[in-house]
C-alpha cells in the first residue's frame, strides 16, 4: 500500500488549503493548514481518504481521529468541528474525497445481492482502515487528473468501483442505508434536509417525526443515534454556522444576523455563539478576518 499512497500523494499534491476541485465529478482534494472556520461546517455525505497527516472530527459528543490509510464515511449532512494536523515529519495534511450521490449508490445496489440484517440505531459517520483494493481504485480515479479527456468515459466506472469497495467493507451498511428509502437512516435524512433548508424557521419535532414516518420517541432515538445531536441541537449548530459565515463575510452586525438565522433574542444568540466558538460574535469574526 505504500507505493499506492506515494503515487496518490503526488497526484493530489496540487491541492490548496481549501476544497480544490479535480475536474472529476464529485471528487475533490485539500492540503495544508485549513482555516478554522472552514473546518467548522455542515459536512455533506462523502467518503474521505486521508493521505498525509491526520484529522479529528467532532460531531456532538463524539470525536473521531483518522490517519493515513484510513477513510471516513459520512452518510448524512452533519454539523461538525474539525481540526487537521501535519504528519510527524512535518508533511502537510492531505486528503481526497468523493461526495456521495444516493441515486448512484441505489443504482449500484440494484445490481448486488441484498444483505441480511442491519443495524437498529446507526450513526451517520464512522472511520475504518482502507484496503488495498480501495486504494487501487482511488489511484486509477486520480490518474484521470492528468488525462482529462478520459474523465467522461472512465470516472463513472471508477466511482462505481469506489462505492462497491466501500460497500464490501465494514462501513458498507452506511451506504446501503442512505440509498434504501425504508431505513431509519434514510428517513432521518429527510428530516435533516428539512432542517438545513429551513433552519431559520421554528422547529416542531412532531412535524419532523411525521415527515420521517416515525413515532416521536423513535424519531428522537434514531436522530440522536445518527447525528449525535437532538433535533434542536442540530438546528442550533446549523444556525450558528450560518451566522458565523455571514459575520465573516460582513453581511451585517451580530443583532441583524441573529434575527436572520432565526434567533428571537440577540442576547441568547451571543451567549450560544460564544459557547460554541469561544468568543462573542463580533470578536470572533474580527479574529478570523484578521
Amino acid at each position: 500500500m505504500d507505493t499506492q499512497l506515494k503515487e496518490l500523494r503526488q497526484l493530489a499534491s496540487r491541492a490548496e488549503n481549501r476544497r480544490t476541485e479535480t475536474g472529476i465529478p464529485r471528487v475533490a482534494m485539500v492540503q495544508g493548514e485549513i482555516p478554522e472556520h472552514q473546518l467548522s461546517a455542515v459536512y455533506e455525505p462523502m467518503v474521505n481518504l486521508i493521505l498525509t497527516g491526520s484529522k479529528t472530527m467532532t460531531v456532538g459528543d463524539r470525536a473521531f481521529r483518522y490517519d493515513p490509510a484510513t477513510y471516513f464515511v459520512m452518510s448524512v449532512d452533519l454539523p461538525a468541528v474539525g481540526s487537521v494536523h501535519p504528519s510527524e515529519d512535518g508533511e502537510p495534511y492531505l486528503a481526497i474525497s468523493l461526495t456521495l450521490e444516493p441515486a448512484i449508490v441505489a443504482n449500484l445496489l440494484a445490481d448486488l445481492p441484498k444483505p441480511a440484517g442491519g443495524q437498529l440505531y446507526s450513526p451517520g459517520f464512522s472511520v475504518a482502515p482502507v484496503m488495498p483494493e480501495l486504494l487501487d481504485t482511488w489511484l486509477r480515479m486520480l490518474r484521470l487528473i492528468e488525462r482529462p479527456d478520459e474523465i467522461a468515459a472512465l470516472a463513472p466506472a471508477y466511482e462505481r468501483e469506489i462505492l462497491f469497495r466501500v460497500l464490501q467493507g465494514p462501513l458498507g451498511w452506511m451506504l446501503r442505508d442512505i440509498a434504501t428509502p425504508d431505513t431509519a437512516l434514510s428517513r432521518i435524512g429527510i428530516a435533516i434536509r428539512w432542517i438545513r433548508e429551513n433552519f431559520a424557521k421554528p422547529l416542531r419535532v412532531e412535524a419532523l417525526a411525521e415527515m420521517a414516518a416515525l413515532s416521536v420517541s423513535a424519531f428522537h432515538r434514531h436522530f440522536k443515534a445518527v447525528t449525535a445531536l437532538s433535533p434542536l441541537q442540530y438546528q442550533k449548530h446549523v444556525r450558528l454556522l450560518h451566522a458565523r459565515s455571514r459575520l465573516i463575510a460582513g453581511e451585517g452586525n451580530a443583532t441583524s444576523i441573529a434575527f436572520g438565522v432565526g434567533y428571537e433574542s440577540p442576547t441568547q444568540f451571543s451567549r450560544e455563539y460564544a459557547r460554541q466558538f469561544g468568543l462573542p460574535p463580533s470578536r470572533d469574526a474580527a479574529r478570523l478576518r484578521a
